[in-house]
């Protein structure tokens, strides 16, 4: 018996109700993406909850392009997504511009919402497309909704300046295709969860589903690098570190009296006793210009490593008149100068102020300004047969940039340092979230990264992405470990180092570019 008319309406794809529950999954799809980088309780990233939030967006959108939906209604639909999604993975800025910046609350929070929203559009433009444009096929629609998945990521990752945290790739940095890692980097990691979603779901869809064809190709996703030649290289033996974790609060850091005189105390005094090969500051450990310091403190700290067997890498700001940097000095025995490492990616609205936002910096109590960039690929600091490549907070976020130092595998580094003061974002998931970004470095180039920090993740990563060793966060203290470095080159290294993220660019554009070209031919 046929049903009647109202109870038609009612389970209509196009009636209210099923309107609102779709907006209502694409926030929840939004949600578990966000939620997949870090979960909130113990901060572990979570592949196969990355693997359903694409499955869901995958399905949602099948189900636009079904009811033939046009490019505004789509747009927004997916905007709603990747709102959700970048605000969850970067909410904690909010504890910066409110907590400790002076921002009042409704304002840090629109801020938030809005950079959000502004990132956010490029994956509303790329969702769009492939549901107004993309091709019916199963294999090639699931290999558009990939390739634009991936520009996507890569338009945040690089446009103006680029800022791509909680990239979807980072929760793959446990789980089956984190082996991916090694050859394809965190973007390629991305661009294989979207393709491998999108064959199960819409093979899923399809009035005749092609099981066999979308299981091997799934098989294949998960099961190649498994298989692959082992890429692990060479020991170049073992360096003892000491990594000095103060736990500073960011809102008595640069106070005179307060948290000025607790650092120049604490990481003065572990500096001095420190039995460590290679002993090493978080960014800012030392929160004053050298001019600005005690007389013969720094001078000090060059005097006890000007001889024996031991080295030291201090974080602190340096310059003058001519301009500032965030920098690390590195001493060592028989150095005549310091080793200088100064940071090159610098953070929009913390270490540059972006043309015409200075009244937005204005409206906040934080001492900001605008740095001098280091340059790209700078000269490792070379300490007992290791060659240690620093990085300064999230510089960490660009595997490309730090693929520069791997053009020449006889100087390419042995081993990755990072140091870091996240403090600005307090007891946050943004440690959890920076933790697996450093880890899949690691994984990337196959090289132990090293990780000194304010209040935390202070940890020892191996060179296949695992934490060795780490202190609790927002505890003061020192973790002591053996790091063992290594060289070779992964097949990522070998095509980031010269061509930076171009390949990737490439490919995915040369997938669009064909499948709008067969589908203007076939119509």
């Amino acid at each position: 018996m046929p049903l009647p008319p109202a109870a038609t309406a009612r389970i209509s794809p196009a009636s209210p109700v099923m309107a609102w529950l779709r907006l209502l999954g694409f926030g929840l799809a939004g949600l578990a993406q966000a939620l997949s980088i870090a979960w909130p309780l113990g901060g572990k990233p979570l592949w196969w909850l990355q693997l359903l939030s694409m499955g869901a967006l995958v399905w949602l959108l099948g189900s636009l392009r079904a009811e033939g939906a046009g490019w505004r209604r789509a747009g927004l639909h997916a905007w709603l997504f990747s709102t959700t999604w970048l605000t969850g993975s970067f909410w904690w800025l909010f504890i910066s511009m409110h907590t400790y910046g002076g921002l009042p609350a409704p304002l840090a929070a629109v801020a938030v919402l809005a950079l959000a929203a502004a990132l956010g559009l490029y994956y509303a433009v790329a969702a769009a497309w492939f549901v107004v444009r993309g091709p019916k096929g199963r294999v090639t629609g699931a290999l558009v909704f990939a390739a634009l998945w991936t520009l996507a990521e890569l338009v945040r990752g690089s446009w103006f300046t680029g800022f791509p945290w909680g990239a979807g790739g980072y929760a793959h940095v446990e789980g089956p295709l984190a082996a991916w890692a090694p050859w394809i980097g965190v973007y390629g990691i991305g661009a294989v969860a979207a393709l491998a979603t999108a064959l199960l779901v819409l093979g899923t869809l399809a009035r005749k589903p092609d099981v066999v064809a979308g299981l091997v190709l799934v098989a294949l996703v998960f099961v190649f690098p498994h298989i692959a030649p082992s890429l692990r290289g060479a020991s170049t033996g073992n360096l003892q570190v000491a990594l000095l974790q103060g736990n500073i609060p960011q809102d008595e850091k640069f106070i005179p009296g307060g948290g000025i005189e607790t650092a120049l105390r604490w990481y003065g005094e572990q500096l001095r006793d420190a039995k460590a090969s290679l002993v090493v500051t978080p960014e800012t450990a030392v929160p004053l210009l050298p001019q600005q310091l005690p007389a013969g403190y720094l001078e000090a700290i060059q005097s006890r490593y000007s001889s024996g067997t031991q080295a030291a890498i201090v974080g602190l700001p340096l310059g003058g008149r001519a301009g500032y940097s965030n920098a690390v000095l590195g001493f060592q025995p028989g150095a005549a100068q310091p080793y200088q490492y100064s940071k090159h990616h610098l953070v929009p609205f913390g270490e540059f102020i972006p043309p015409g936002f200075r009244w937005f910096i204005e409206m906040m109590n934080i001492p900001l300004g605008d740095f001098q960039r280091g340059g790209l690929a700078q000269a490792p600091f070379v300490w007992q047969g290791q060659r240690i490549a620093p990085n300064i907070c999230y510089e960490d976020l660009f595997g490309d940039e730090i693929g520069a130092n791997f053009r020449d595998e006889a100087t390419a580094p042995t081993i990755l340092l990072n140091v870091s003061n996240i403090a600005w974002f307090g007891d946050s998931v943004a440690i959890d979230e920076h933790l697996s970004i450093s880890r899949m470095r690691a994984l990337e180039f196959a090289r132990p990264m090293v990780r000194a920090t304010n209040t935390g993740a202070t940890v020892v990563i191996d060179a296949e992405g695992r934490v060795t060793h780490q202190l609790p966060r927002l505890t003061r203290g020192v973790l002591e470990a053996s790091v063992e470095g290594r060289t070779g080159l992964t097949p990522y290294a070998r095509w980031v180092a010269p061509f930076g993220l171009w390949p990737l660019w490439i490919a995915m554009l040369a997938i669009v570019g064909i499948a709008f070209a067969l589908g203007r031919r076939q119509r």
